[in-house]
């Protein structure tokens, strides 16, 4: 259960039903409702679980011992009484739970209720109607029409990228303009999003941009790890629109109209000569966007904002978001993982393991299975390694007493003679020691796979071609190259023989003169 640590999250922090929880986590309600039920059995709480892996909390949650609890009969809530009660004003499905609860003690949990609740009223009315409670969504979106900037480098005007964010009750609209689309970026503009709302909302709802969702997909989208990390930072649920339902976005959609005619349109004769001299211009013409009386409601989006969304809105986080970047990675045989050709380690334990390297300028962590298992300052000096003692085998202290002697004196052992040149080669041509000992351990490994004769005659193609890498002997090894090689010294040795008696090409073009 690779996602219970969300559920929980999601579950405590956030308040969602367990229909939405298992949208998001793509597992199944009932698979949901039963993490839930066992969580709250166990009387822990969510900070105390924070640190631990998704497998601990696991076993935790389903102990091997453990007597399953049969499901009682529970009374089922008068489904008409409560449609009707939710028509008035400041009535909360909550509230009717709670007033359910008391004449009913053993009857249903929140999100029980809520589930039966929200199926009964599907079949009521089988088209819904999206009602944006307050304060619960704001939709997110680059604008198709870009703004321009003049480049007094280049003397040349170049487009710029615009994002606009709208909130769900009062249509209270935001927009900040931008270089591209890239995700730090996008990262950038939910953050000056909420500071500009001065709270933070319970969802927000991207289009399937890839800055924001990794793979579109209608039932299954992947949320960018980038995007996930700022979402727990603050404490908000990024709910992608569905693919080919324009109604999932039609509030930034309209938004995003309204700014191309309200705010950009306005700017139009302007000429703009960096981002932030644009974004000036853009925050004054929002604020008489915002402040405009809407006609069918006769309130400003400002005025209506303030009396629904903003009470809503949870408090911005005491600390600012630190950016990170995500990647997969292979840990290697010498339990180092790389980034930009520098080498960090990680417990030997995790050797093969893949892992994901959460990065930004000063700091670099890696995380199996959710769980951070190293964490380094960033290097930018191309094919240093960093590494810990801490992460070597207790009974492997060659990895830490590295030098070319025992190097030479290891490939004497195992290696060919050419094969020991390269590696000699490699020792004398790195500026690096580590990374040349890092291709003399794959030699050696190659030789293990292949077998020594394989691997000497790959190193001879390799050294013929002044290619002195682990990298060029691993693919002539995969190619089989070194093959190809052996049968060209066959054909080479057969064209080679001459006699007398052997009439040639030449004789039977001359007609046997």
């Amino acid at each position: 259960m690779r996602q219970i640590k969300e559920i929980i999250r999601l579950k405590e922090l956030n308040k969602l039903s367990n229909r939405k929880i298992a949208t998001i986590c793509r597992v199944s309600p009932t698979t949901v409702s039963s993490q839930i039920e066992k969580f709250e059995q166990s009387g822990l709480n969510y900070e105390s679980l924070k640190e631990k892996s998704d497998e601990e909390i696991f076993s935790m949650l389903n102990p091997s011992n453990a007597k399953k609890v049969k499901s009682r009969r529970k009374v089922m809530p008068d489904m008409n009484y409560i449609h009707k009660e939710l028509k008035r004003k400041g009535v909360t499905l909550q509230l009717l739970w709670e007033e359910y609860k008391q004449e009913h003690p053993d009857g249903y949990g929140r999100s029980q209720f809520s589930y039966h609740y929200n199926k009964w009223k599907k079949q009521l009315n089988p088209v819904m109607r999206l009602n944006h409670k307050n304060g619960e969504k704001v939709f997110v979106d680059f604008s198709g029409f870009r703004p321009k900037i003049y480049n007094c480098s280049t003397m040349k005007e170049e487009t710029v990228e615009l994002f606009i964010g709208v909130m769900g009750a009062s249509s209270y609209t935001f927009a900040y303009a931008v270089a591209n689309q890239k995700i730090e970026n996008w990262i950038r503009c939910h953050v000056e999003m909420f500071k500009f709302f001065g709270g933070v909302s319970e969802c927000i709802i991207p289009d399937n941009l890839k800055s924001g969702v990794t793979q579109a997909c209608y039932y299954d989208p992947e949320i960018n790890p980038t995007y996930a990390d700022m979402a727990e930072h603050y404490q908000v649920v990024v709910i992608p629109a569905r693919v080919r339902k324009p109604r999932d976005k039609a509030k930034v959609e309209n938004g995003v109209l309204n700014v191309q005619r309200r705010i950009l349109a306005s700017l139009r004769n302007r000429k703009f000569f960096s981002i932030s001299e644009l974004n000036a211009a853009i925050l004054k013409e929002l604020e008489k966007f915002n402040n405009k009386p809407m006609q069918h409601l006769c309130k400003s989006r400002k005025e209506l904002f303030e009396e629904l969304d903003k009470p809503a809105l949870k408090g911005l986080p005491e600390t600012e978001f630190k950016l990170f970047k995500w990647k997969k990675a292979k840990v290697g045989i010498d339990y180092h993982v790389n980034l930009d050709n520098v080498y960090y380690s990680v417990p030997y334990k995790y050797i093969h393991k893949e892992v994901l390297v959460r990065y930004n300028e000063k700091i670099v962590d890696i995380f199996y299975n959710n769980r951070k298992i190293s964490s380094h300052a960033r290097s930018f000096e191309k094919g240093k390694s960093i590494s810990s003692i801490l992460h070597m085998p207790r009974d492997h202290s060659f990895y830490s007493e590295w030098s070319p002697e025992k190097i030479r004196h290891w490939s004497e052992k195992e290696a060919e003679p050419t094969t020991i040149r390269f590696i000699n080669k490699l020792l004398e041509d790195r500026s690096h020691l580590e990374q040349a000992y890092r291709g003399s351990i794959g030699i050696l490994a190659l030789i293990k796979k292949y077998g020594s004769n394989r691997v000497e005659t790959a190193c001879i193609k390799a050294i013929e071609a002044g290619a002195i890498r682990y990298k060029t002997v691993k693919k002539i090894l995969e190619r089989n190259r070194d093959k190809i090689l052996i049968f060209e010294e066959k054909e080479e040795s057969v064209k080679s023989i001459n006699h007398e008696n052997i009439r040639g090409n030449n004789y039977y073009k001359t007609g046997g003169r």
